[in-house]
């Protein structure tokens, strides 16, 4: 019997063309250059970061090729945010394996184009490249914010409020859903609070619309991505200052409540596992309130989980009872 040969797969010109040159913005002249121009606002600094996602490492070889596309712009546009920058642009480099098809590709653009419409944050450029490995994404985000605004990680002062916006631990809980792990307690958590676990994982929600809010408010401020708990650590580290954090202050989601309620052993992946992409800032007291005000306005809940202390340790997390949680390990460790 006679089988038509497989079709060949595009140039590296045009998957750019077919898939990713509908995303680029204004600068990017369709992608057909070799670069972009990026202009700030007049009286803006850009602000620049950077981050990758990995096949087997930050995300699952089954996941839906458009949650990952979600997944690797918004963690970017999670520490956009964080440093109380708006969205501009950002850069794509794709790298994928032998086994990629359209089909996943597709997918893929569909995803990062939803996104990238959602934050007002259009494709610059690129580069698309086969990998002799897993499939990398990395992606490059630029923001912007008025000039000698942006919030910084490591300038809380003794005394501050310590505030983390939405809840914690969602993420965390919903990859040993998805990875085969099959824990005992997830057997038992309800289709619906395991839905909101799996999709928190799949979807960072990065608070882009919290940035103007930080530059008012926060004297520093950083996102969650490797866990609570070491998170926290980095953004006291030096400069003799630690934390008090009510461990019960922490925000959880009812999904996560409930696992919780079945293993009350969770709370160590709840505050170190990462993967939250929520805000981690530093509040002056008296700022706190309107803070919080203005962030429920635009519709995302502030917790008040501690406060900025004198010395060199690091922070400590209490029980209601005011006995210690320690954690052995703090984060997730990319090494």
């Amino acid at each position: 019997m006679k089988t038509n040969p497989p079709a060949a797969r595009p140039t590296e010109d045009g998957l750019i063309a077919r898939y990713f040159a509908p995303l680029a913005g204004y600068g990017a002249d369709g992608l057909r250059d070799d670069a972009a121009t990026l202009r700030p606002s007049p009286g803006c600094d850009l602000v620049l970061t950077a981050d990758a996602i990995v096949e087997g490492v930050h995300y699952l070889p089954d996941d839906p090729p458009a949650s990952i596309a979600r997944k690797a712009l918004g963690v970017n546009l999670s520490d956009i945010a964080a440093k109380g920058a708006i969205p501009r642009g950002f850069l794509l480099t794709l790298a994928l394996p032998d086994d990629w098809t359209e089909a996943w590709l597709a997918g893929f653009a569909n995803g990062l184009s939803e996104a990238a419409t959602a934050f007002g944050c259009p494709l610059l450029g690129g580069d698309t490249v086969r990998s002799a490995g897993p499939a990398l994404i990395g992606v490059t985000a630029f923001g912007e914010v008025p000039h000698g605004g942006m919030v910084r990680r490591m300038t809380a002062e003794i005394g501050d409020i310590l505030c983390v916006s939405g809840t914690i631990g969602d993420a965390a809980l919903g990859l040993p859903l998805l990875d085969g792990s099959q824990p005992k307690w997830g057997d038992h958590l309800g289709s619906a609070a395991r839905g909101v676990l799996i999709d928190r994982y799949h979807h960072p929600r990065p608070r882009v619309s919290l940035a103007p809010i930080l530059r008012r408010h926060a004297r520093a401020a950083m996102d969650v991505s490797d866990g609570l708990v070491g998170d926290l650590t980095k953004m006291l580290a030096g400069g003799g200052r630690s934390a008090e954090i009510i461990l019960s202050d922490v925000p959880l989601s009812d999904s996560a409540r409930a696992a919780l309620a079945l293993d009350p052993g969770l709370i160590r992946t709840i505050v170190t596992g990462g993967d939250d992409y929520e805000i981690l800032c530093a509040v002056a007291p008296n700022y706190v309130d309107g803070f919080i005000a203005e962030s429920l306005a635009v519709g995302i809940p502030i917790a008040r989980i501690g406060t900025v202390v004198a010395g060199d340790r690091a922070p400590v997390f209490r029980r209601p009872d005011g006995s210690e949680h320690a954690f052995t390990t703090r984060s997730f460790s990319h090494f």
